[in-house]
């Protein structure tokens, strides 16, 4: 039962603080490391890290400035840009950050725009088919790529969209910015795609102190021409420049700052599972009783998938079951007045946005990215909430 004071005191929509608290002496530890022998670039945390990571991710990992960087860097890996003097077209999910489409066009090539399912928010593979046999029967851009996206935590599924870009040439690469540490079939992130790629900003189940992310490669081949990029497209010998590159590397510090979070990384998974797993139970014993002027629907999780929960997202409806992001807005500002915040993720899917508008084929043509727009919301999600905190925001929601 929580107090009245309780009530009151704003709850912390991703709780760093505590966490930092937790692991201070390991952070001191570990940067007074690097203060003390000075290699803040290719410090030797960053091979320690790299290690660390392949071994969670069961395959080579490479450590990069920002999980957008890894993005872009993968692209180039693979020579996406231009085939033959056509601009390749790679297919991206609209209702994802920025991140996942911008890179494409920084890399020279152009995205199309694909739907996503309604239920888990992942890539429509209806959809991609549909997308693909429109852009073969118009011309112009050659298809080369699939990126797909781990939206909230759960790993997009390996079959059959690895069968179906197979059979039509095309390369596959999964970001997981946000489902890092998550597992699908009992294989790790980071094993489910020829080439992954990931983020460590702040906010993410494992994050750094800044920006830093990651390359995953099934390929040892693959593996090193992304270290090649990430260092200016240097081969071994530092000023022998082998191939187009960029400044890609991870600061010491950084690595250091996700060493000493590994420590715990595991255990705050597994809390936010739990997290996960008590926000369902309550809201699905308050759904029943609820006499609000609003619906919700729960994330769904596969019963295979061991999700990273980088984010609690629900569809709401209005009281009919019609979305609207009116009800939406509602219950957002009747949690915000028992200091309870929310965020969307995210409020236009990309082939609305101004930047993609040559690209995209304006409102209505992926139907289920719109409608989520107007519908989901984010509520807090950490290692760090206990179930009074769970009991105070399941309450509220069930009370209008």
């Amino acid at each position: 039962m929580t107090t009245v004071t309780e009530r009151r005191q704003p709850i912390p929509f991703i709780d760093l603080a505590a966490q930092s608290r937790r692991l201070r002496p390991e952070i001191d530890r570990r940067i007074a490391a690097v203060l003390g022998h000075g290699r803040y670039v290719n410090g030797p945390e960053v091979e320690e890290l790299e290690a660390e990571l392949g071994r969670l991710g069961g395959t080579s990992a490479v450590a990069v400035s920002s999980g957008s960087d890894a993005l872009l860097i993968a692209l180039l890996a693979l020579g996406v840009g231009q085939t033959e003097g056509r601009r390749d077209a790679v297919f991206v999910p609209s209702f994802t950050f920025t991140a996942t489409a911008e890179v494409v066009l920084l890399a020279g090539a152009v995205p199309v725009f694909v739907d996503v399912r309604e239920d888990d928010f992942l890539l429509d593979m209806g959809s991609l088919e549909r997308e693909f046999e429109a852009l073969e029967r118009a011309g112009g851009a050659v298809s080369r790529a699939v990126i797909t996206v781990d939206l909230f935590g759960q790993p997009m599924p390996r079959q059959p969209l690895a069968d179906w870009a197979a059979s039509r040439g095309l390369e596959v690469i999964s970001d997981a910015a946000q489902s890092f540490g998550a597992r699908r079939g009992g294989r790790p992130v980071g094993s489910l795609a020829a080439l992954t790629t990931t983020s460590f900003y702040p906010a993410k189940p494992l994050g750094a102190y800044g920006d830093a992310g990651a390359v995953f490669s099934t390929e040892p081949a693959v593996a090193e021409v992304v270290r090649s990029i990430r260092e200016h497209g240097q081969s071994a010998d530092r000023y022998d420049i082998v191939r187009l590159g960029m400044n890609g590397r991870l600061d010491t510090l950084q690595a250091a700052v996700l060493l000493a979070k590994l420590t715990i990384f595991e255990q705050e998974l597994a809390a936010r599972r739990a997290v996960a797993a008590g926000y369902t139970r309550r809201l699905g014993e308050a759904s029943a009783s609820m006499g609000t002027p609003w619906r919700i629907d729960a994330p769904v999780c596969e019963p295979e998938v061991e999700s990273s929960w980088a984010q609690y997202t629900l569809r709401v409806d209005d009281a009919d079951g019609r979305p609207s992001a009116d009800a939406r807005d509602a219950l957002r500002a009747h949690l915000a007045r028992a200091g309870i915040p929310t965020a969307v993720h995210y409020p236009c899917p990309m082939h609305l946005q101004p930047a993609y508008e040559p690209y995209g084929r304006g409102p209505g043509s992926l139907p289920v990215s719109e409608t989520l727009a107007e519908r989901v919301v984010s509520l807090p999600m950490h290692p760090y909430l206990d179930e009074s905190t769970l009991d105070r925001i399941c309450d509220r929601i069930a009370t209008a």
